[in-house]
């Protein structure tokens, strides 16, 4: 019978373009290390989606499947199973073992034959399972372990320049769909033919703006009616009607780095109700966006929205923090939760940190202007203040169609 190895590499062609280039991801390793060295830290197995991606250009697709990186002082290899074969060699800028399924933990041999054991370990507190740190304390018998998530969430918040240029570019697809759905908005039409427009034309700009990319998850929540109440909620097949609320949300992703639009909207004619609302709503966006500059305090700009909210009786029709941080960040996997305008959260802003200003109101149904209104804009905190990379026009002269 032939062997079965516990692990192997399977360096299969040649490395593909990444998002980046290599120097991009050295920058970044290097930037790591300093962390490490500061901590105490001796070598970093990573599990997450978005630190494997961000340090090593390889998003991972689990299946229940696990995966990694591990990073020491002079080694970075990412750790895939083999049903992606080749894959994750080609798509990462470092070096990659795949393991073998054939024996129960060969992924943890894996991570071992690089890690050592006995050494000063690195985890992600906020996203490593029980199951799976027990396993890491079984085969790596660490002399200590240490949570670097938070470390690492710090140096994800700061954008290189290369990464702003990605940022740009993945608002100005969000943009490119917001106009094909506005373009798709008509009494009659289904949510899900008006998603589909937006997406397919966000895909297609991907494909001509990033010829070398990977094409995944984009995807268009189209909200109308009650649909609108929820930021996340999917979408339907429900009809749109004259009169109804619509919520205008695309999400790009290009080779793991999220952008978004999203836009309130109306078919065909707002009721007086609806717009006072729509109209307060849209105030808060503009102070919230006056707001974002050095220095200033996440919870600092919350304070300030939420009393421009209260002086108008409705600060409790706010549902959820007034903006987060951009990057490499999905609706499965994490994002920078450091940076996010909510009142717990004291980050001050620098400049090369992104963040959006996205206000949302949610009033019941059978209430006057009942729905959920929302704007949501991109910004790049600057020097003296920030850059709006959102082009798509906000606010009823415009999204009044159909």
């Amino acid at each position: 019978m032939t062997a079965r190895p516990e692990m192997y590499r399977f360096h299969n062609g040649e490395k593909a373009p990444l998002q980046f280039a290599v120097s991009e991801y050295e920058a970044r390793i290097a930037k790591l290390r300093k962390i490490m060295a500061d901590m105490g830290v001796e070598a970093i197995v990573f599990t997450s989606m978005h630190n494997v991606s961000y340090y090593s250009g390889f998003t991972y697709c689990s299946f229940g499947r696990p995966y990694g990186l591990v990073v020491t002082a002079d080694e970075c290899v990412t750790i895939s199973a083999g049903i992606d074969a080749g894959q994750p060699w080609r798509r990462s800028f470092c070096d990659n073992i795949t393991y073998t399924d054939w024996q129960r933990d060969n992924y943890w041999r894996a991570v071992l034959s690089v890690s050592g054991a006995g050494r000063v370990v690195g985890y992600e507190g906020d996203h490593i399972s029980m199951v799976q740190m027990a396993k890491l304390g079984d085969f790596l018998t660490p002399s200590k372990t240490v949570d670097i998530a938070g470390a690492t969430m710090v140096q994800r918040m700061h954008k290189s320049a290369d990464e702003l240029v990605m940022i740009r570019a993945g608002a100005a697809v969000a943009d490119v769909g917001g106009y094909a759905i506005r373009d798709a908005v008509k009494e009659g039409a289904r949510e899900i033919d008006v998603a589909m427009a937006g997406r397919d034309a966000m895909e297609l700009e991907i494909a001509k703006r990033f010829p070398d990319a990977e094409y995944r998850d984009s995807w268009v929540w189209f909200q109308s009616g009650i649909n609108t109440d929820g930021a996340h909620n999917p979408v339907t097949a429900r009809r749109l009607e004259r009169g109804d609320i619509l919520s205008l949300n695309t999400f790009p992703m290009i080779s793991g780095y999220y952008t978004a639009l999203e836009r309130t909207m109306f078919v065909g004619e707002v009721d007086a109700a609806s717009l006072k609302i729509w109209e307060a709503n849209v105030a808060a966006h503009e102070l919230g966006i006056s707001l974002l500059k050095p220095g200033a305090r996440c919870s600092e700009v919350t304070h300030e929205i939420n009393a421009f909210f209260e002086e108008r009786q409705l600060l409790q029709h706010r549902t959820f923090g007034y903006g987060h941080s951009f990057g490499v960040l999905s609706h499965y996997y994490g994002r920078e939760a450091g940076l996010e305008l909510r009142e717990d959260i004291d980050t001050v802003l620098e400049p090369g940190m992104v963040i959006s200003m996205e206000p949302m109101l949610t009033v019941a149904e059978g209430e006057a202007g009942a729905g959920g209104y929302r704007e949501h804009d991109i910004l790049i905190i600057t020097e003296d203040g920030n850059e709006n990379i959102t082009g798509y026009p906000y606010g009823p002269d415009f999204n009044v169609v159909g």
